[in-house]
């Protein structure tokens, strides 16, 4: 492992290799990205692949806009196939979320997303399977879509490195020095880097390497559930999601069906060992929405950790306080979705020192102020 390096990035998921790729596109190649597991252990790797722009504050909608613009031409930039697919996504209404999903829609349009408010027949027409009587509408965006996590994390790496990153497996980080507050080295279990610049891309450990420099970052870690059954024949286009509910369940191109269910119960922890809890709520609430799921085969589950801030929006960009000390964190469940356009700004911001896109309002400092958040954590 080398001992210095212009920048390291704490951190073997989307945001760390995207990073990594995206410095490495913009000439800064003496680069290290450290993961204290295999790339993609953390909230990557254990995500349903969903990429949706349906969001209900500017700055999520437009990194995600930017992102699917990004994602379709993923696969010819990086060299592999990320088994992207734009299949849309459905998400249901009940009654009384009528009005608020209305404004969503005129928001999302006045930002140039062609998402639309459809009645219970119009969403039967789209997943015929689909059981309407409970439900009093949907809202649907066709470029919204799906993606296969590992690949687009193998994709960047394998870039990265193939440009002179160095990227560093099992390996954790200890400490981070600094001198009159500017970062002077990261420690680790297999040595000292010397460096000026560290990428915080740890997801829900983000806090903990925050908290070693004495920066207080209000992310807190909040288990969610997931799993994949046994593979049918192709029945649904679109992922089916339900903020009321909390569920979210799609079907991938090897024909299994995907998804999770929020638990309003859940306490944050780092727990993430799978339950009988989630299994009923997940069965019960899938088959009122689509009955015929109802035969399916459970294979697997599994659990992961999301990142959840305040106001449900990322943490991006400078720290103050400390110099050279990057936020890339606190996504909320939606980091995969947004990595390819934030993973760019966060390379733009080290290298030009200025972003194409505005990011200020994604500051840490925005917690000293009153927030105005996103009202929706789900897959």
């Amino acid at each position: 492992m080398k001992d210095k390096a212009d920048v390291v990035i704490i951190g073997g998921g989307a945001t760390g290799c995207g990073t990594a790729y995206n410095l490495a596109k913009k000439g800064v190649t003496d680069v290290v990205l450290l993961e204290r597991n295999y790339l993609c252990y953390g909230a990557t790797g254990r995500c349903g692949g969903g990429i949706r722009q349906q969001f209900t504050t500017e700055a999520n909608i437009k990194l995600a806009m930017e992102s699917v613009r990004l994602f379709e031409g993923l696969s010819q930039e990086l060299g592999i196939d990320i088994e992207y697919d734009q299949g849309g996504y459905l998400i249901i209404t009940y009654e009384d979320e009528v009005d608020q999903f209305r404004k969503n829609v005129e928001l999302q349009n006045k930002m140039g997303l062609k998402s639309k408010f459809i009645s219970p027949e119009e969403a039967r027409e789209i997943v015929p399977l689909l059981n309407i009587e409970p439900i009093a509408g949907a809202t649907f965006c066709q470029t919204d879509g799906h993606a296969n996590p590992f690949r687009v994390v193998q994709g960047y790496a394998r870039k990265a490195e193939e440009m002179g990153v160095e990227i560093s497996k099992f390996t954790e980080v200890m400490g981070i020095e600094t001198e009159d507050d500017q970062i002077t080295a990261v420690e680790t279990d297999r040595g000292t880097i010397r460096t000026d610049t560290v990428v915080n891309a740890a997801g829900a450990y983000s806090r903990n390497i925050a908290a070693m420099l004495g920066i207080d970052i209000p992310n807190k870690p909040y288990r969610h559930e997931i799993l994949v059954t046994e593979s049918v024949e192709h029945v649904l286009d679109p992922m089916i999601i339900s903020f009321k509910t909390g569920i979210y369940f799609s079907q991938q191109k090897c024909g299994a069906i995907i998804g999770g269910i929020g638990d309003p119960e859940e306490p944050s922890s780092y727990n993430i060992s799978g339950g009988l809890r989630f299994l009923k709520r997940m069965a019960r609430t899938m088959m009122e929405l689509v009955p015929a799921f109802g035969h399916l085969n459970v294979l697997r589950q599994w659990a992961g950790s999301y990142d959840v801030t305040p106001d449900a929006q990322p943490i991006l960009g400078w720290t103050d306080g400390v110099e050279g000390l990057c936020q890339a964190n606190g996504y909320s469940g939606h980091g995969f979705m947004i990595a390819p356009k934030v993973t760019e700004l966060i390379a733009e911001l080290i290298v030009d020192g200025k972003t194409s896109m505005p990011i200020d309002d994604l500051n840490l400092r925005r917690f000293e102020g009153e927030i105005t958040g996103e009202a929706y954590v789900v897959g």
